[in-house]
């Protein structure tokens, strides 16, 4: 791609207001209420008496207000009052949270944005509780009260309500898990903690994916405490292997709340969603239909062009349905459904023969159904009184999808020698240059297909 590329801004603040008749009703610019006012009530406080003299009636798409009109909402969350979180401290986070899983865009951007942030939130929340607690997890009751408290205020900024479900998050998220070792003073009495803060304090989104510093002093970390008071091994005496990950894997989790304790809540985050995207990065989070029609129409000589490219595209526009998809994931997905169409005997390659892009595999936005990439380095949806929500993604970046070798392994962006088609690039000065998207039909077309599918 070249660096002349554009980054659109991709507002959605049609979308938006398409919804707000089925989601409930936005707000008026007075009742924009700050975090930090609403975490100080809880239901146990005097309800205001408040009783409007004609009910509110839901907001229709054609009886939408102006686009120019802020979206904020008046809903004082009911929180519970037996969670110790400070919820004003990580009010920042909190609001990004919200941002990110906005209302009915929380599905769509799941796994790129919304999941990473809404898991980055919970971490720091619970890391910094420990400075009064000095345990870094909670039991399973005060679990269900924090996550409760967490949810009804992000609710209350416009985060989706079916969050937990979209992110698969429980109570179970926020205690130790299988991990023996949840005291402060005894991790840090453990471990090499100034080596593993500076391993992570700055912390490259751009570098850490490969040359995994701060990944592997967590690592060595939760090796360590995973050990301190367990010995893993099965009846007969071997190590159990399935065991020692999933204590391993517990333990990361501690080493994350401690470290979140160290930071001030934004650090933390920061810190945690660099780490998060280095996962998300390595897979492919779309699922894939059956390929037998493919498999059908193109066959080992691809004998019809137009109806094997037809088939593809057919299929490729399902995958189409599913989510907004990084840069890296798209490489991911073009690779791993390439090795499937050839394991069904498709030897020719017709994603060349089809004119197949990554940016096919990612969500389409505009009435050219161009793909949006979203960059690999984290990212957030923002937020602006007079426009609305807006994300940034590639429409017009046409790097062709790759057609791998079936034995091949998984194509690395940390393999220098590898033969890489070039990617796109998320550079601070290109970020700059996003612009708004003058042509509006663009996301009312976006607004149209989302609501088609949310209506089906």
């Amino acid at each position: 791609m070249s660096m002349e590329s554009q980054i659109f801004m991709i507002q959605v603040s049609i979308v938006l207001l398409f919804f707000s008749g089925i989601h409930g009703s936005l707000c008026t610019q007075e009742s924009d209420i700050p975090a930090s006012d609403l975490l100080s009530r809880t239901h146990n406080d005097a309800s205001p008496n408040i009783t409007p003299s004609i009910a509110p009636e839901a907001m229709l798409p054609l009886q939408a207000p102006s686009p120019l009109m802020p979206f904020t909402y008046t809903n004082v969350p009911k929180l519970s009052g037996h969670c110790a979180f400070n919820f004003t401290a990580a009010d920042s986070i909190l609001r990004t949270t919200a941002t990110d899983c906005w209302s009915t865009l929380a599905p769509y951007l799941a796994n790129v944005v919304c999941c990473p942030q809404f898991d980055a939130s919970l971490v720091v929340l619970v890391g910094q509780a420990s400075s009064q607690s000095q345990s870094l997890a909670l039991n399973v009751t005060h679990a269900r009260h924090c996550l409760s408290d967490v949810e009804q205020i992000l609710e209350s900024q416009g985060a989706s309500e079916k969050l937990l479900e979209i992110c698969s998050v429980d109570p179970s998220n926020l205690t130790e898990s299988s991990c023996p070792v949840i005291d402060v003073n005894e991790i840090e009495n453990s471990l090499d903690t100034s080596s593993l803060l500076t391993s992570c304090r700055k912390i490259d989104p751009t570098i850490e994916c490969c040359n995994q510093v701060c990944q592997n002093a967590i690592s060595a970390a939760a090796k360590v405490l995973a050990f301190r008071h367990k010995n893993v091994t099965t009846s007969n005496g071997a190590p159990d292997l399935s065991e020692k990950s999933t204590l391993i894997s517990d333990c990361k989790s501690i080493i994350l709340r401690w470290m979140a304790s160290k930071f001030d809540p934004s650090s933390a985050n920061r810190i945690i969603r660099v780490l998060s995207s280095c996962d998300i990065n390595k897979s492919c989070p779309l699922v894939f239909p059956d390929i037998k029609n493919i498999s059908k129409e193109s066959g080992e000589e691809t004998s019809n062009q137009t109806s094997c490219c037809n088939a593809l595209n057919s299929y490729l526009s399902r995958l189409q349905q599913q989510s907004f998809i990084t840069n890296l994931q798209a490489l991911n997905c073009a690779t791993l459904l390439g090795k499937k169409l050839q394991e069904a005997n498709i030897t020719s390659n017709i994603f060349d023969l089809c004119h197949v892009n990554l940016k096919d595999f990612s969500l389409q936005v505009d009435e050219k159904e161009s793909g949006c990439l979203f960059p690999s380095l984290p990212t957030d949806l923002t937020y602006d009184q007079t426009s609305g929500i807006g994300f940034i993604c590639d429409l017009n970046d046409n790097v062709a999808a790759p057609w791998s070798s079936p034995y091949s392994g998984a194509a690395s962006t940390c393999n220098k020698t590898a033969a890489l088609p070039e990617l796109p690039k998320a550079t601070s000065s290109q970020l700059s240059k996003g612009i708004y998207m003058k042509d509006m039909v663009y996301a009312l077309l976006f607004a149209s297909s989302m609501a088609i599918q949310l209506l089906i």
